[in-house]
């Protein structure tokens, strides 16, 4: 059997997977607001916990791609970085309550100052990298992703946007729940790009 088909047959295999998962993200979505309506769009919903579980896995696989593989190290650095930024974000409210008032910026501050010093100090490395990944299709996955979730859900989620469209009829959930899932979106796609990313990093490494 030819390379060319067992890409093909490859590619087609991962894109049913992210299919049948984001499919499966929003059907528990669509349960848990039948079955949970008191926790739905909570800080303990289904979907805060789908979106930390997203980042989670992220953040291990672009750990196993710095560590393990040990390729595109500043690339995966940097996404690993920002991703885990992200997660513990994501646990704004539970650091506030349990660790303390604004504990969640002062970690993402040790994550984030130390890991964008590293890669401006190898930034020549850095552009090597980069200037590979960027003709990739996981980069256009990333891209997709960051845009979906840190561009588009903070502009669809805005409650002037969702007052506006509903009039006398506006209740907050609409906006939460638009802001809300449309990030889970962007985080299933962020997943994917690097996950792609990973089997880069493997073929990459074969290659050598």
């Amino acid at each position: 059997m030819s390379p060319e088909i067992i890409s093909f047959r490859s590619t087609c295999l991962r894109a049913l997977c992210y299919i049948l998962l984001t499919a499966a993200i929003v059907q528990g979505v669509y349960l848990e607001a039948i079955h949970l309506p008191d926790t739905r769009l909570s800080e303990v919903s289904f979907t805060e916990f789908a979106q930390s579980t997203l980042l989670l896995i992220s953040v291990v696989l672009l750990a196993y791609v710095r560590f393990g593989l040990r390729q595109l190290p500043t690339i995966s650095l940097l996404m690993m970085a920002f991703l885990g930024a992200s997660l513990v974000r994501e646990q704004d409210a539970l650091l506030d309550a349990y660790v303390f008032d604004g504990a969640w910026q002062v970690i993402v501050t040790l994550i984030v100052l130390p890991s964008l010093y590293a890669v401006i100090r190898a930034r020549h490395t850095f552009l090597g990298e980069f200037e590979r990944y960027a003709n990739s299709f996981s980069f256009g996955l990333f891209a997709a992703g960051f845009l979906v979730t840190y561009v588009f859900s903070r502009l669809y989620g805005r409650g002037e946007m969702w007052m506006a469209i509903l009039g006398d009829a506006y209740v907050r959930d609409f906006k939460n729940a638009a802001e809300e899932t449309t990030e889970l979106l962007g985080y299933a796609l962020l997943l994917f790009a690097v996950i792609e990313l990973t089997l880069l990093a493997r073929r990459r490494l074969a290659a050598r």
